[in-house]
């Protein structure tokens, strides 16, 4: 005859490498620290307020699209 297993002790194994497995992917996918969040939020702030300065201003009266033929006036 084999060996006797017991097999809740292979059962909990298999349970606790399954675990392990999954924590290095969740370490890998959202182990990032507060300071790499930080500078992230900080490069995103930056790149925003540069886009927001390049914006022009739309004057009040002004058609959006300045190629599109305005509608005629009624008389």
């Amino acid at each position: 005859m084999g060996d006797i297993i017991n097999l809740n002790k292979f059962r909990k194994e298999r349970q606790r490498a399954t675990e392990r497995r999954t924590a290095r992917d969740n370490r890998a996918r959202f182990g990032r620290t507060g300071a790499d969040k930080a500078t992230d939020r900080h490069a995103d702030d930056q790149a925003e307020r540069a886009l927001d300065g390049k914006k022009l201003e739309q004057r009040e009266g002004e058609d959006t699209h300045p190629e599109t033929p305005a509608p005629p006036k009624a008389r």
